[in-house]
């Protein structure tokens, strides 16, 4: 199937209502990730930031604001199946796994590098980062240490495990897509 870019802009244009969410942050947003329920929607900026909002009868409120980061929120994403946890990787080196339920961070766990990149595990036992010198860092999600970290010598662009936590995903500069075991 063949989907044409204007048909899709007509489609949108005539069948959906969009909303700005303004002066929720002083500078760009990065990332932006909804819980695994479906209920928080969390934003993350380059003002140091993530914001969490909840949705309620096709409505969003903000929720709260975390602070913490010296630098700025470059990604962020949710647990696969705790829908009040959420970890943020940052260019001050850090990571930090958030409790929405508590506003405020379990834990901070420092990195060798500006992060630019994160997901969690389909299990929700690891979670990878990447940093702008290509290093990979797994982290154990319950432990909260560094299990192993991976230095590739090519640009990481993306990280993403498959559904089944048994193959991980890097795409790089070379517009390749390597599948690590």
């Amino acid at each position: 199937m063949i989907i044409n870019t204007e048909d899709m802009q007509k489609h949108f244009q005539s069948h959906s209502r969009t909303k700005e969410l303004s002066g929720n942050h002083t500078a760009k947003v990065h990332s932006v990730g909804w819980s695994c329920d479906g209920r928080l929607l969390a934003s993350g900026s380059f003002d140091k930031t993530v914001s969490v909002f909840l949705m309620e009868r096709d409505r969003l409120t903000r929720e709260a604001t975390y602070r913490g980061h010296t630098d700025s929120v470059d990604q962020l994403c949710w647990h696969p199946f705790h829908p009040e946890l959420f970890v943020t990787a940052s260019g001050d080196k850090t990571i930090r796994i958030w409790d929405a339920r508590a506003n405020k961070t379990i834990t901070t766990i420092n990195t060798k590098g500006e992060n630019i990149n994160i997901c969690w595990s389909p299990d929700g036992h690891t979670i990878a980062v990447g940093n702008k010198e290509d290093l990979v860092t797994f982290v154990d999600a319950r432990s909260q240490r560094i299990k192993t970290e991976e230095q590739f010598k090519f640009e990481v662009n993306e990280i993403s495990w498959n559904n089944k936590n048994d193959l991980f995903f890097l795409t790089n500069g070379h517009g390749c897509i390597n599948v690590l075991r």
